[in-house]
């Protein structure tokens, strides 16, 4: 069965996307740390593991990544953008992308951001400007 990040990234469930290429996908982790708070998968492959990828899908995915955070750090007010993976919480390879001030802003143990539809629509229309102005 797919995982729940495959069926987001065919569209068969909704998301806030911010970037999409044809191997991979960024969209909003729809619970985030900080706004802006973003999600880059493999489309192309369900490995759970990272460090599991063939070569060409891990350096691809740590290029894809590399720009969105480019997008982010101009479309969201932050001093960095930092890079985590856990990969405990989907089964999928996922790389978390977060706005940050602080250290502390990458605490994953904080309680998470409630936003409305209207500013996770506003947040991923404005990364998406800046990665496609950005290529």
């Amino acid at each position: 069965m797919a995982t729940i990040f495959t069926r987001i990234a065919k569209g068969e469930i909704p998301s806030y996307k911010v970037a999409e290429n044809d191997e991979f996908y960024a969209f909003l982790d729809i619970n985030p740390l900080a706004k802006g708070h973003t999600l880059v998968i493999p489309k192309n492959t369900e490995e759970d593991y990272i460090f599991n990828l063939d070569d060409p899908t891990y350096h691809g995915l740590c290029a894809f990544a590399k720009k969105v955070a480019a997008a982010i750090k101009e479309a969201v007010p932050c001093k960095r953008v930092g890079v985590a993976v856990l990969g405990l919480e989907v089964p999928h390879t996922h790389i978390h992308l977060v706005p940050l001030q602080t250290e502390g802003d990458m605490d994953f143990r904080k309680e998470k951001l409630s936003l409305s539809q209207e500013e996770f629509s506003a947040i991923a229309e404005s990364i998406n400007k800046a990665f496609e102005s950005g290529k």
